[in-house]
């Protein structure tokens, strides 16, 4: 029987007879503990030694300081020998842009991509740490939601590894940065290798999947992507004196109007970031309504937001100045590439 007709029906009616209409995403596998209150643990897989929390999404790790993109996700499934089983689900419709089966070139290990349009939105679904990919799996290739891409594994290049009691999923929901990324990337980091070309992790900026799904599930088909993105907490503004960059392009949606700017002409934008350093609103301005001639220019910081959420470490706090930071410099400069 076709994968597609062994997964897709039970999962999409299972879920719309409990929500009574259907969402945009669905979990990546069958484990659901997600949408039962205090079941955390039957849902994330921790850090060794760590809490579950450790696997969800946000400044989880290292006491806050460093970032976890995804969610990683507990089987329910095993062999005989206690490897992982469960299939591995496309989260929505759409179409493979990425397969990674060499698992030494990644802390992702065998990993896959898809590319969504989702509410007017190109939103990106990874999925990683895979036992093996489905063989007739190939870039170009559409697939539907709910159907079967991949089974789960703990394949990594980590010294460290995966132990089998702690198998799981990584899932993430991504907004891709800049299709010149490779360019970029050779320019900034010169002495690096990067085996993913534009599909290497740092070109993905992640949404908190947890939430998506969530918010999904309660809101059904009133839920927008698009809306989502716009209501995320602003860590910082910043403005960038470039014009025409890529994210315009693809996020139209995220651009407010500027009658000034209109006008008199665009000369930069000023850009809000949240604390994983999504950029969730952008307004023109013109010549007239940019002070500094600083390429980027920080203005100002959401200091509780920075306390409650630092781990990318996007500004810096000097005396009582705030400045961008490395990181931060990083990105803009990638986003404006």
């Amino acid at each position: 029987m076709n994968p597609v007709s062994c997964v897709l029906p039970s999962l999409l009616i299972t879920l719309s007879v409990t929500t009574g209409r259907t969402q945009p995403f669905y979990p990546p596998t069958a484990n659901h503990a997600l949408f039962e209150a205090g079941t955390g643990e039957r849902f994330f897989v921790g850090t060794v030694g760590n809490p579950w929390t450790t696997g969800m999404f946000g400044c989880v790790r290292s006491e806050g300081w460093q970032m976890h993109e995804g969610l990683d996700i507990r089987c329910l499934e095993r062999d005989p020998h206690g490897e992982p089983t469960d299939p591995v689900l496309a989260t929505a419709d759409g179409t493979v842009v990425y397969l990674s089966a060499k698992s030494s070139l990644s802390n992702y290990g065998n990993y896959i991509v898809l590319r969504h349009r989702v509410d007017g939105v190109e939103v990106y679904s990874l999925y990683a740490h895979l036992k093996r990919i489905r063989p007739d799996l190939t870039v170009g290739r559409n697939v539907r939601a709910g159907e079967t891409i991949a089974t789960m594994g703990r394949t990594t290049n980590t010294r460290e590894g995966i132990s089998k009691d702690r198998a799981h999923v990584h899932f993430e929901l991504n907004l891709f940065v800049n299709d010149r990324f490779s360019t970029w990337y050779k320019k900034a980091f010169p002495h690096q290798r990067n085996d993913h070309g534009e599909w290497n992790g740092q070109n993905l900026l992640g949404l908190d999947s947890r939430l998506v799904l969530l918010d999904g599930r309660r809101q059904g088909t009133n839920f927008s992507l698009a809306k989502f993105i716009a209501k995320q907490t602003e860590l910082c503004r910043v403005l960038v004196r470039a014009t025409s960059f890529p994210w315009l392009k693809r996020y139209p949606g995220l651009i407010e109007r500027n009658p000034v700017a209109e006008k008199e002409g665009v000369a930069g934008y000023e850009i809000s970031l949240n604390y994983n350093g999504v950029p969730f609103r952008l307004l023109p301005r013109a010549a007239s309504e940019i002070t500094s001639p600083a390429r980027f220019q920080l203005l100002s910081v959401n200091e509780p937001e920075y306390r409650k959420n630092p781990c990318r470490r996007l500004v810096l706090k000097h005396g009582d100045d705030w400045r961008l930071a490395r990181n931060g410099e990083y990105l803009l400069d990638l986003l404006t590439y």
